[in-house]
């Protein structure tokens, strides 16, 4: 999904557990608080929806980065949430190492499009 290869399917499946994930602590936290997790979450795989149709290759990388910064704030969520009792360890974990690894996904592709950027200027 998104043209990402195994980053956009990563990304995908996330949104869903995200999603789930949203429903299933609804009434056990604060609902303003539970908002911010599912719009950081679901934003990670809009961001990459929009990178795909990048006008350019910066800002393809404009669009990685700010589902990058999205990924990391859905992780200080999930750990409000598990230190707070509202997620067992086992679901905590699992959701932050599938965020970590997108993390470590979008923060490849930054860096090898914007090495790919630098070297195209320095042909011309």
């Amino acid at each position: 999904m998104y043209g990402l290869g195994i980053l956009g399917e990563k990304v995908s499946a996330y949104t869903t557990r995200v999603v789930k994930g949203h429903k299933y602590l609804q009434g056990r936290t604060e609902p303003s608080v539970l908002n911010q997790f599912l719009r950081s979450g679901t934003s990670i795989g809009a961001n990459c929806a929009e990178a795909v149709g990048a006008q350019s290759k910066a800002d393809f990388v404009n669009k990685l980065h700010i589902a990058l910064k999205e990924a990391h704030e859905t992780l200080h969520w999930l750990e409000v949430f598990y230190d707070g009792d509202y997620l067992d360890e086992k679901i905590y974990v699992s959701m932050k190492e599938d965020c970590e690894e997108i993390c470590k996904l979008l923060t490849t592709i930054i860096v090898h499009t914007k090495e790919n950027i630098e070297n195209s200027k320095k042909k011309r």
